[in-house]
């Protein structure tokens, strides 16, 4: 029974909150390793999935309600056209959800929310959903509008959001563009005090590491870049090694961006 639930939860029609996404979407990891997991039972794993199709990984928060990071492959810059509809995940609160993400605005928060952020949770919070996985990034319109889901999103301040941030994105996308390797990259945050709604948890901090994977399946060209979650950040750049010493002080366990074969 357990081995057919297994296979249930992995095979393409399945449902998208799976039991190790490194089966159910390792294409998105860098040599098919998932960053470090938390074994803590609070945690989800999700294979992103809209229209049928899978575009990336998340590793959620269940108790803040907010990511603690998505992992997506870089194929170029494609000039995706952004658009503000919003999605959540429906078997992150029921287990008899289907494979596909769900509008937001749909849902009632007595039946869908118990373990996911909501869009009237940002309402006139003074927040943007900070996107991990970027609409500027993405490979493709329809994986673009697959980063709209808020269980991609985490609070963020609208000038860190809007300014500092995209400059960051904006400068990793330009510099990626020269990299004709596999592109892997992981963006995460790290909860802090705060709760909007008393509920969806705001982040100290936002962080994204890249690999530009070659043949010997060995970063030739990486790196690393965090930020603070505040109106007049800081942001720094920095070593994948050095950024994984950072993390291991501020989620206070070991961590691990990219694993080697």
């Amino acid at each position: 029974m357990l081995l057919l639930l297994m296979l249930s939860l992995l095979s393409g029609g399945s449902a998208r909150v799976v039991q190790d996404f490194e089966s159910g979407c390792g294409k998105f990891l860098a040599n098919g390793k998932s960053p470090t997991r938390f074994p803590d039972p609070q945690y989800r794993q999700i294979c992103q999935t809209l229209n049928n199709k899978v575009y990336y990984a998340t590793f959620y928060d269940t108790h803040n309600k907010i990511p603690v990071y998505s992992a997506y492959k870089f194929e170029g810059l494609m000039g995706c056209t952004r658009r503000d509809t919003w999605y959540i995940e429906p078997q992150i609160d029921d287990n008899n959800g289907g494979p596909n993400m769900e509008f937001s605005t749909a849902l009632n928060i007595h039946i869908r929310g118990d373990r996911q952020a909501l869009s009237k949770d940002y309402e006139n919070s003074g927040y943007d959903r900070g996107h991990l996985a970027p609409v500027y990034l993405a490979n493709s319109q329809s994986c673009a509008e697959a980063t709209f889901t808020l269980t991609n999103a985490a609070p963020q301040t609208k000038c860190f959001n809007r300014v500092f941030w995209w400059e960051e994105e904006e400068s990793l996308g330009k510099h990626l563009g020269k990299c004709h390797l596999n592109v892997y990259i992981v963006t995460g945050v790290v909860p802090g005090t705060n709760y909007i709604n008393s509920r969806v948890n705001v982040p100290s901090h936002f962080w994204t590491a890249y690999c530009c994977l070659d043949q010997n399946n060995k970063c030739s060209d990486s790196g690393g870049v965090i930020g603070t979650n505040v109106n007049d950040s800081i942001i720094r750049k920095m070593s994948v090694v050095d950024l994984e010493a950072e993390l291991r002080k501020l989620y206070g366990r070991a961590f691990q961006v990219f694993q080697y074969k």
